[in-house]
């Protein structure tokens, strides 16, 4: 380990923008974020930084000011957030994919001081358009990094002063949030400082390892996959949009750009588990969290698998461990032990320590604790709560504060932990955490709607996908297709249920919740209608939908029915094309699935390729042919002919 990682860990009083300042001075030409064909140098990305950073100070960006980061994954998005940390704000990640409405709402909620966005981002473009006007009923001020960028040349590209400390914002990140509301987690710096000096030491970084940065910018990753490898000295390599969910591609993006060190979220790291790797890649750890670990590498894996476990709310990441390959255990992968400064409790429902083997809800306590969520004092109360010393088995005498997790874990023997599940309604399907009440706020605006309640319904070992389950008002009579459409105005994609369950009234148990065990399991009967259904019109349309309907576990799939909208993701995706490749003897790429998601557009693309590859084999049968024969060989087939 290098002398610099080593006085982080024995100084720790240096914060973000210094500990990267610092590799700007002693590397000045060593690669630090590379994307595609683009390589920025240290210098370059602080002279950037800093001129970025004197021109928000003008704006009046300091401590406890927040600035809005709408800009897509990329270079630019590193060099702003950092650009906000040396101005001694704090920045928030707004995702230009959003929908509108979200984004005003996190905008309304957040107040930040400054947004800042970019005209070369489409998506950027669209979501702010998007908001009809709306952005100058905020009150902050804009800054667009190609409209101004002759200004912001202007400042100096010198460090601006230090004005922030441990103490003070560095970050805030929504998430899906218990009462209908996205709720903003407030991160300060010496939480962050906590993550960087543990990641370093446990991890032994140096600046000769080169780090990928994949995590979708909502997602608190993402700040786990920057700031530990600025601070080191190492390089943040950015894969291409469409390789993210490609595990093959990933795979080889990985091995061709010598990426030392990796994170992915679970489900899409246990598909590249899965994958034939060669043994002399230079990928030493695969990082993976954010939903429950299902399976164990083979010993086989060239590199080690550490998993690791952390609400937002604990700045990404509170356990940590190394998986066993799965020859040498037949138990479930753990959600490892608490990293550096993190005390852990599990307690039951009066607040008392449960033995060691017995399940209980997870406290979280120390150094990485968030400071609560923004402008949200009551929520914080609830869920951030002081304890006893006697409660909290501390050395010191006095109190501790702890985040209430609402998660079932049991601690084993060795300090591990099992993770159980939630304790509330709140779930995480492929890595995405979602707050069901905050669908159902969405559902219940509708006139149609009487009542709702959505749940994950699991149809296999890490195959959960939504359910939303609604009374419709008397009189009404609407689709799932219009409520898909509903909700896809104002929530993601990842928080819109595959599957509508018509039912007459919610099950209600003595105590006034909902009784979920009383709700019936999706059937066709029981569905609500799709008034877009069209039935497939050929035999590959036919033979297609008979692989598609028993993926997504519904019982029928219409020829216009987007694969991913019904519940379709990844994992599924890899299932569907070695399926296709077994019925029809053609292979298609996941991410030409992205491309063609419909049943139409499949059908289309596997006709084009049949037909391509029918081409050839006539074309490699014409060689064998003698030269006076070939009148005698079969004639073209038509494309037509294919289906």
């Amino acid at each position: 380990m290098s002398d610099l990682n080593m006085s982080i860990h024995i100084s720790g009083s240096s914060l973000v923008p210094q500990l990267v300042g610092e590799q700007a001075r002693v590397r000045p030409d060593a690669a630090a974020l590379v994307a595609g064909s683009t390589t920025l140098t240290y210098a370059a990305v602080e002279h950037r930084a800093n001129q970025l950073a004197h021109y928000l100070q003008g704006l009046g960006v300091g401590p406890e000011k927040l600035v809005a980061l709408c800009l897509d994954r990329s270079p630019d998005m590193v060099i702003a957030a950092l650009a906000v940390l040396k101005a001694g704000g704090a920045y928030l990640p707004l995702d230009p994919a959003a929908p509108a409405e979200r984004l005003d709402q996190t905008l309304r909620d957040a107040q930040p001081a400054v947004l800042m966005t970019t005209t070369s981002s489409g998506k950027a473009n669209q979501a702010l358009a998007g908001m009809n006007g709306r952005l100058a009923t905020h009150g902050f001020a804009v800054v667009n990094l190609e409209k101004d960028a002759a200004a912001i040349a202007l400042c100096s590209t010198e460090a601006p002063a230090v004005s922030a400390t441990a103490e003070n914002l560095a970050y805030v990140i929504y998430t899906s949030g218990s009462t209908g509301q996205p709720k903003g987690v407030e991160v300060t710096h010496g939480n962050l400082r906590n993550l960087l000096r543990w990641h370093l030491r446990a991890f032994e970084i140096t600046p000769e390892d080169r780090a990928s940065h994949q995590a979708s910018l909502g997602f608190d990753a993402a700040v786990w996959e920057v700031w530990p490898y600025l601070a080191a000295g190492a390089s943040v390599h950015f894969p291409e949009g469409g390789l993210r969910s490609n595990p093959a591609a990933l795979r080889d993006w990985l091995v061709e750009q010598g990426i030392t060190i990796a994170f992915l979220a679970t489900p899409l790291a246990e598909s590249m588990m899965l994958l034939d790797w060669p043994r002399d890649v230079d990928l030493r750890i695969l990082l993976t969290g954010a939903d429950t670990l299902h399976r164990r590498p083979s010993a086989l894996l060239p590199f080690t698998l550490v998993n690791n476990y952390g609400p937002t709310e604990c700045t990404v990441v509170a356990t940590s461990g190394v998986v066993a390959p799965a020859e040498s255990t037949t138990r479930p992968p753990t959600i490892g032990a608490p990293i550096d400064n993190t005390q852990i409790l599990v307690l039951d429902e009066q607040k008392k320590p449960v033995a060691t083997g017995q399940a209980g809800e997870l406290y979280l306590g120390g150094a990485s604790v968030a400071r609560g969520y923004r402008n949200r004092p009551e929520l914080t109360a609830q869920r951030f709560v002081v304890l006893p010393v006697h409660t909290a088995r501390a050395q010191a005498q006095g109190e501790e504060r702890f985040y209430r997790t609402g998660d079932l874990v049991r601690q084993l023997p060795n300090g591990e932990l099992e993770f159980l599940g939630r304790i509330d309604e709140q779930i995480k399907i492929r890595g995405y955490r979602i707050e069901p009440s905050e669908i159902v706020s969405a559902l219940d605006a509708s006139p149609d709607v009487d009542a709702s309640a959505v749940m994950a319904v699991e149809d296999g070992p890490g195959e959960k996908r939504l359910v939303a389950y609604v009374a419709l008002a008397k009189g009404a009579e609407t689709t799932a297709g219009a409520l898909q459409g509903l909700l896809r105005k104002q929530l993601p994609d990842y928080m819109i249920p595959a599957t509508f369950v018509r039912i007459d009234s919610l099950p209600i148990t003595s105590n006034g919740k909902v009784d979920w065990s009383a709700l019936p399991r999706p059937h066709p009967d029981n569905m609500l209608a799709d008034e877009n259904y069209l039935a497939p019109r050929n035999i590959v349309e036919e033979k297609l939908a008979a692989i598609i309907a028993p993926l997504l576990h519904v019982e029928r799939v219409s020829v216009h029915d987007n694969f991913f909208f019904r519940g379709g993701h990844s994992l599924l995706g890899t299932q569907l094309l070695t399926r296709i490749s077994e019925t029809f003897g053609v292979d298609l790429s996941l991410l030409s699935l992205f491309e063609h998601p419909t049943l139409a557009e499949m059908s289309e693309e596997i006709e084009r390729l049949i037909f391509h590859k029918l081409e050839a084999a006539k074309l490699e049968a014409a060689k064998l042919v003698p030269a006076h024969n070939r009148e005698l060989a079969p004639a073209g087939m038509r494309r037509e002919d294919v289906a």
